[in-house]
């Protein structure tokens, strides 16, 4: 049977990473670890040197202007839609519910959890089913991977995230931003690699778009984050070359997991979801090769994996 927002929800918010847990589980320090808990692409965007004045000065207008006209080109974003550079996707999630007064916002489970979460701190109702006021689509979801599509589309206010999507570009619902009651959000951790950066995008009709930017106030976005998001929005040779290693590297880690007894689930080309016998237990025997795969608290059977990075492929084999 399908999961419950409720089902999903009666648990603690989890996330990837946590090494400090698996560390008190498992024994060793982070040098020793190797991290696939996460959907982060391993090999970040090469980030060319920064000139001083960046970091020693507050963020101008001309490097605003210049991020934004860089993420239009990159992203193909309609002429009318408004762009709002900000610190991380995760700031956006938590203050895109109050652009609409809180009635019932529809989340269909399971997916990344911080939507319900942030719904539900502005006074929304999370039901799994419409019809509803709002609802929120992640367009590759997170963990199965499903794609939504323009006819899924049927609350006033919609908010797609696109956190994964940079890795199929062609799937993107970008083109519906200019539409009134729709937000795409957009993050730079994901396939760039630069989670710590904490840049994200929201995407959308202009008077939306102009209510997020003034709750946000000034400043929001470093100086550093502005520069290196330009930089990267502006290399389409990096983004084409690491779109095929990234799908070359996930049809690996699905070989190595399929020949052990697993079944591919779903997830894109920045992590993979299998279905296995007991997820716990193939999360302890990978934990003690310290290596942290992702398990659920709503399945026993679930184990996400992310990519490694190149020299990390022996592990994983020896692991498995």
């Amino acid at each position: 049977m399908p999961l419950t927002l409720d089902e999903i929800s009666s648990s603690q918010r989890d996330h990837g990473g946590g090494l400090d847990a698996a560390m008190t589980q498992f024994g060793g320090s982070r040098s020793d670890w190797l991290d696939l808990s996460t959907g982060i692409n391993p090999e970040i965007f090469p980030i060319a040197a920064l000139q001083p004045e960046v970091w020693a000065c507050l963020p101008d207008h001309n490097a605003n202007q210049k991020l934004i006209e860089s993420a239009r080109s990159f992203w193909k974003v309609p002429k009318n839609a408004a762009i709002l550079p900000a610190p991380g996707a995760s700031a956006l999630i938590a203050t895109v519910p109050a652009l609409a007064a809180p009635q019932t916002v529809q989340i269909t489970p399971p997916t990344y959890n911080e939507h319900a979460a942030g719904f539900r701190a502005h006074g929304w109702q999370v039901a799994d089913q419409g019809p509803a006021q709002a609802q929120v689509l992640v367009h590759p979801n997170n963990p199965d991977g499903r794609l939504w599509t323009e006819q899924d589309i049927t609350a006033p206010l919609t908010v797609i995230d696109e956190s994964f999507c940079d890795i199929c570009p062609e799937q993107s619902l970008i083109s519906l931003a200019d539409r009134p009651g729709v937000v795409v959000l957009k993050s730079f951790g994901k396939f760039w690699g630069l989670a710590g950066l904490r840049l994200g995008f929201a995407i959308g009709h202009p008077d939306l778009i102009s209510r997020l930017s003034t709750w946000q106030g000034p400043w929001a976005v470093s100086g550093p984050a502005l520069e290196i998001g330009a930089q990267a929005l502006q290399d389409q040779n990096w983004a084409t070359a690491t779109r095929a290693r990234l799908a070359k590297d996930s049809a690996r880690l699905d070989a190595l997991v399929l020949a052990r007894g697993g079944h591919l689930v779903g997830g894109t080309s920045l992590f993979r979801l299998y279905e296995v016998d007991d997820a716990i237990a193939w999360h302890a025997k990978l934990g003690r090769a310290h290596i942290l795969s992702r398990i659920f608290p709503y399945s026993k059977t679930f184990l996400r994996l992310g990519l490694p990075p190149a020299g990390g492929w022996d592990r994983i084999e020896a692991a498995l």
